[in-house]
């Protein structure tokens, strides 16, 4: 009897703590506020007293963290950035877009900000509103083009490109990747330290044609599902199952390359395990 009643608290004790587990895990698995994720890039382009930070924000599908986007607008400023980069998809093609302008507003004059488009900005099809929007904020957009810049003493290219669904958008043969080559082809031998603003990671082989250092891009949204140590992501747009640039950085070669999880979040979409991000890239000189 006192062996039969043992056997019942323990596995009572055991119920407990698995239960206290499942909702542990619930609590982290579901976690819906946006956190910070950090990376380190080191380049010989910079000294070692020369440093950038720059935020990378993807993927907000207009959605709304607290009362006028307060949330996400102090966890952006804490960090205290040197640049921003707006990779696409900040606007909803449904969604209201009240939560982007809200996030515009709220990130004006934090740092110098530019932005390329995503698809969902190009579906919406009010892709010239929404750029003007951008420009109201005093956003840089960059459609294929790049420019030169100095940011803490430090020398900059950076660059972006629209996104590949605006040849569904405009009625008019656009070669996507002819005309990104294109545009940057002089900049072989530039000696700046260069970044290209790019919505789609799955766009490697084009990038690696490129003089950049450093691509930044969004769209696969983390794979939705990720298993901490064992999987990176379920399903992303354009790569199906098991997506190999779900999100982190990336080495092909030379060229480094972020991929954000982005900062959306959608009730019938759920993220698990995959909190929406703001990305952190910090660059760093080594040259004594």
């Amino acid at each position: 009897m006192e062996i039969a009643l043992q056997n019942v608290v323990s596995l009572s004790i055991m119920l407990v703590m698995a239960l206290s587990l499942f909702i542990m895990l619930c609590i982290i698995d579901f976690y819906r506020q946006p956190v910070v994720t950090k990376y380190k890039i080191v380049t010989n382009k910079l000294s070692k007293e020369q440093s950038l930070k720059l935020l990378l924000i993807s993927d907000l599908h207009s959605h709304i963290f607290g009362e006028n986007q307060n949330k996400l607008i102090t966890l952006m400023a804490n960090e205290k950035p040197d640049m921003i980069a707006l990779v696409g998809d900040i606007a909803d093609d449904k969604a209201p877009i009240k939560g982007a302008e809200l996030f515009l507003k709220g990130i004006e004059g934090m740092a110098p900000t530019y932005y390329v488009t995503g698809n969902h900005e190009f579906a919406s099809k009010e892709i010239d509103s929404i750029k003007s929007m951008f420009r109201k904020y005093n956003v840089r957009i960059l459609e294929h083009q790049y420019e030169k810049l100095w940011v803490r003493d430090i020398p900059l290219i950076i660059g972006g490109v629209d996104d590949p669904f605006i040849t569904k958008h405009k009625d008019l043969k656009f070669n996507w990747e002819k005309k990104m080559y294109n545009a940057f082809s002089n900049l072989n031998k530039q000696a700046e330290y260069k970044i290209l603003l790019s919505h789609r990671p799955e766009q490697v082989k084009a990038y690696k044609k490129t003089p950049f250092d450093l691509v930044l891009s969004g769209h696969a949204h983390g794979g939705q599902v990720r298993i901490p140590f064992l999987l990176n992501g379920l399903f992303a747009p354009e790569q199906g199952l098991f997506p190999k640039y779900a999100g982190g950085v990336y080495m092909h070669d030379k060229l480094v390359h972020v991929v954000s999880r982005g900062v959306s979040f959608h009730f019938f979409r759920p993220r698990v395990f995959n909190p929406p991000e703001v990305v952190v890239v910090e660059i760093i000189g080594q040259i004594k």
